[in-house]
């Protein structure tokens, strides 16, 4: 996913190391002590390791482990000061939408044992961006302004498809929108004058709106395509209720940026 440049702060504490030591470094040809100072042995004593280990997680960028978050990797790195930043509608999951994952992703999974279940479940609107901190209020009302003439809308989402990010570095299976696409247009066009507004990255041309079902890491169509899709559609189809169980009512907009969320509803 694209984002926007990142901008990074450099740490002042190099300098004010370099400047003291200097200020403690004796005149060329003193013979590095003050007139009338006795000569007396230096020693430098070790600094213990308690000490050391307290400032061994002090650096400004932290080191990215995938291992943390199931082996995911970053589209952009992480670096203090920037908030990746998303807007999507959520999609409240009910019993009955969670009982039909329980059916699709064990069958799911012998074809890609990887695979994992989403934790939550959204309808994207805007790809990830990077806001700076300063910039999210102001982003934030910005995108109120915009969606405050939006009518809540239904929708119904029902076709499986595979997916992969732009990078190729993940793959998610999805169901995508069948109806109610005009209207997730119509949001996209005005999130995407937000971002224009901001310097930031519009979403994707001819986008294909959808409920992300579950994931994993690498690109994995070649496996879940043909006789896996075929096979996970036909569950869909054949599920008791599948027509009512998945046509959902829209009901807000929300912005997520970094560990906040915000919440647009719709009239």
């Amino acid at each position: 996913m694209s984002a926007a440049p990142l901008v990074g702060y450099s740490s002042s504490g190099s300098e004010d190391e370099t400047e003291a030591s200097a200020a403690g470094r004796s005149k060329p040809g003193s013979g590095g002590r003050r007139c009338g100072q006795s000569s007396l042995p230096t020693q430098r004593f070790p600094v213990p390791d308690s000490v050391v280990s307290m400032f061994s997680n002090t650096e400004e960028g932290p080191e990215d482990d995938s291992e943390k978050h199931g082996g995911r990797i970053r589209t952009f790195p992480h670096e203090r000061g920037n908030w990746a930043t998303h807007i999507y509608i959520p999609y409240e999951a009910k019993e009955e939408f969670l009982d039909l994952l329980d059916t699709l992703l064990p069958r799911a999974q012998t074809f890609v044992p990887r695979l994992v279940r989403m934790e939550e479940f959204h309808l994207s609107l805007s790809q990830s961006v990077v806001l700076r901190h300063h910039w999210i209020l102001p982003f934030v009302q910005t995108l109120k302004d915009h969606m405050a003439s939006f009518q809540r809308f239904f929708f119904t989402a029902g076709q499986v498809k595979i997916y992969t990010n732009q990078e190729k570095t993940r793959t998610f299976i999805g169901l995508e929108v069948s109806s109610g696409h005009a209207q997730f247009l119509a949001l996209v066009s005005e999130v995407d004058r937000v971002m224009e507004e901001f310097g930031l990255t519009t979403f994707y041309q001819d986008p294909s709106f959808h409920v992300s079902l579950a994931w994993c890491v690498g690109d994995a169509r070649l496996q879940l395509e043909g006789q896996c899709l075929q096979e996970l559609q036909e569950i869909v189809d054949e599920f008791e209720d599948s027509e009512v169980l998945l046509r959902v009512l829209a009901e807000q907009v929300r912005c997520k940026s970094g560990n906040k969320f915000f919440s647009m509803p719709l009239k």
